[in-house]
């Protein structure tokens, strides 16, 4: 049963680091899922204050990355549009890996404040700038939670 748990709880590790640039993926959230599996085989590594401080950063690093995006948008002078379209163009991005990861949340963000007619294109690049910071620092925020959990799991397990 050991085996299973650790090879399910490797399967969230990866998970979880790929859902930092994925956005339909919760990756704190699942990498300190792979963190419970281990801590339910035999070798039990971690005790309870560790897991509730994991447990207490995967959900305040999610929680934030839906705050920072909309934050950096709003404080560069964006719009909900920009904010719309900062999300959809790192979905579209997804295709045009790797660098479309990192040019589609400003390319939607500037058409997202294009189309609301208002903003001229040094106000949208402003927006969409903002909403590019916003995106950065989310997902440095997941990768390092992430990151660190999969570490903490890779060396409990070969330890």
């Amino acid at each position: 049963m050991d085996i299973l748990l650790i090879i399910l709880g490797a399967i969230c590790m990866i998970v979880g680091i790929l859902g930092c640039f994925l956005p339909i993926i919760p990756g704190p959230p699942v990498s300190f899922l792979g963190l419970l599996l281990l801590e339910w085989t035999e070798k039990s590594p971690f005790d309870s204050d560790t897991l509730w401080l994991w447990g207490l950063v995967a959900a305040g690093v999610t929680a934030l990355d839906y705050v920072i995006p909309v934050y950096g948008t709003k404080k560069f002078g964006g719009s909900k549009r920009g904010v719309w379209g900062s999300t959809i163009g790192l979905i579209v991005g997804l295709f045009f890996a790797p660098f479309g990861i990192i040019l589609g949340p400003f390319i939607g963000a500037f058409l997202g404040e294009m189309s609301t007619g208002k903003a001229t294109n040094k106000e949208a690049l402003r927006a969409a700038f903002g909403a590019f910071l916003g995106f950065v620092a989310g997902v440095l925020m997941k990768l390092i939670a992430s990151g660190w959990m999969a570490w903490l799991f890779f060396r409990y397990t070969f330890s």
